[in-house]
């Protein structure tokens, strides 16, 4: 599910780090650490970079140093959070829990993450503390899978759940990505979850222009996308709700190396989001920065003085 841009640096395969410098980091190896020289990491899609820009300004709020660095996927990123080249990233706890279980348990191993926050959070914790992972409270925003139709069409149907749409027997062809038609979450879960009449799946991909404009003209009913989709009112659609939970616990969480930013200050400083940021809040946002081309970092900023976060 989670988006991806190309990388603007490669600085893991060249050996560089952002971390303390080698002769220092026996003093930063006590856990847990409490380095004021942090390195945030983003993963180079808008969200990412939004979530990275907010937590280094709560850091420097708190009076740490903070430095921004995007690596586009987690086969480079997750080992740089271990060796402290990164030393606090954003993350989503279902799908990196399933990452994580993924890598030490095989590729084969049943999955972890789950739609029960708690149980999800539970095993996340398990998997990232032997590699030296911290992993922070959830707040309330969560990016998780979900699936819109035109706004005409769930008021034509008086839809406003996915268990209306099962309830309608309405036929509908799905667009989403190639995978849909195997996942639990897609084709098959809305049929045996939703008893939703799915009568095939449109390749387009997840939450793309091309997926919505089939949406939008008829030519498919529903479409894959995500809870945060900043562009769904560009395209006339709607989310339907989960309301019976298929989907996995998928809530933003920070992840921190334990031995460089384990300390009880950094947890109180990213905490302070838990408590304002919600789900639509992070949508605004993206629509801020995808639609209206505003910088990630004036963005963050603006809602976190909004918020009474920054002075």
């Amino acid at each position: 599910m989670r988006r991806r841009a190309a990388a603007v640096l490669v600085l893991l395969l060249t050996g560089c780090s952002t971390g303390p410098a080698l002769e220092n980091r026996s003093a930063v190896t006590a856990a847990p650490g409490d380095s004021h020289r942090l390195t945030v990491g983003s993963a180079g899609f808008t969200e990412s970079d939004l979530l990275a820009q907010m937590y280094a300004l709560l850091l420097e709020q708190a009076g740490y140093k903070t430095s921004l660095l995007t690596v586009a996927n987690r086969e480079l990123y997750e080992p740089a959070l271990e060796s402290g080249q990164i030393d606090v990233v954003p993350e989503y706890a279902a799908t990196f829990a399933d990452w994580l279980n993924a890598k030490t348990n095989g590729a084969d191993a049943a999955p972890v993450g789950s739609p029960d926050l708690d149980a999800t959070m539970t095993a996340l914790r398990r998997l990232a503390a032997p590699r030296g992972l911290t992993v922070l409270d959830a707040g309330r925003a969560v990016d998780q899978n979900a699936f819109a139709v035109s706004a005409s069409y769930a008021r034509q149907h008086d839809l406003e759940t996915l268990s209306d749409l099962g309830a309608s027997d309405l036929k509908v062809r799905l667009a989403a990505g190639d995978e849909c038609v195997q996942r639990p979450y897609c084709e098959p879960g809305l049929k045996k979850t939703y008893g939703i009449d799915v009568t095939g799946v449109d390749p387009k991909g997840v939450g793309t222009t091309q997926a919505k404009k089939a949406v939008q003209s008829g030519q498919d009913q529903m479409v894959l996308t995500t809870t945060t989709d900043a562009t769904l009112t560009d395209f006339g659609l709607v989310l339907l709700a989960d309301d019976k939970h298929l989907q996995n616990a998928d809530y933003v969480v920070p992840v921190v190396n334990r031995s460089r930013a384990g300390s009880e200050g950094v947890t109180q400083a990213l905490g302070k989001l838990n408590d304002v940021l919600t789900t639509a809040d992070l949508a605004a946002m993206n629509q801020q920065v995808d639609s209206w081309r505003r910088l990630a970092k004036d963005v963050a900023r603006t809602y976190l003085e909004d918020k009474g976060l920054l002075t």
